[in-house]
């Protein structure tokens, strides 16, 4: 059951307009989350299409982290079990060569405060850069393939992913290791944690 403290803070980051000046689009901030949550997946900022709707991770990108993790829609949005937030919780707008990075500011207000409320994670799922600096507290290597290829470091407690967009395809394609060695380790793990174990 969510306390008064946790629902108030949810209240009050859904209608944080801090950037507003600085988005190309009204403040939407996208995120899910609730105390019981055991796997955290830690994005970089929601896309056009996940701020039109509202729903995390509700893209093509989504489609392939699913199935990187071996759960369903429905698993993917359960909240007791899995909490989707972002560095940004609002759209960033795009640029030449995709979406912009996250706002800083969001991570700065509220990621703290709102991970305090999250005891029961046991796994962080951390995609992409911006999660990665966050996340892997100075523990990167020197580029996003170094770091994922020195995942078991990080592991069990934090998997450092590449971004599921299929704008990340030529990078899958280089690097098939990634898809024969980590993601059949991530789909244990994460069916475990599922299951309660």
């Amino acid at each position: 059951m969510k306390d008064d403290t946790f629902s108030a803070l949810v209240d009050r980051i859904r209608h944080c307009t801090r950037c507003g000046g600085q988005l190309p689009h009204e403040p939407r901030p996208v995120f899910l989350a609730d105390p019981a949550a055991t796997i955290l997946v830690a994005g970089q900022a929601p896309g056009r299409r996940v701020h039109e709707t509202g729903i995390p991770f509700n893209d093509p990108s989504g489609e392939r982290l699913r199935d990187w993790m071996g759960v369903s829609r429905e698993q993917f949005y359960d909240t007791d079990r899995v909490a989707i937030i972002p560095m940004g919780f609002c759209y960033p707008g795009s640029g030449k060569s995709g979406d912009l990075p996250p706002r800083p500011e969001c991570a700065e207000a509220w990621r703290s405060e709102l991970l305090a409320h999250l005891p029961n994670i046991r796994l962080v799922l951390a995609i992409g850069q911006y999660a990665q600096a966050w996340h892997l507290d100075g523990e990167r290597k020197r580029n996003l393939t170094e770091t994922v290829q020195n995942w078991r470091a990080y592991w069990p407690h934090c998997l450092p992913l590449p971004h599921p967009s299929p704008r990340n395809n030529l990078w899958l394609k280089r690097n098939p290791w990634f898809e024969q060695t980590v993601i059949p380790v991530l789909r244990t793990r994460v069916a475990e944690l599922l299951s309660g174990v």
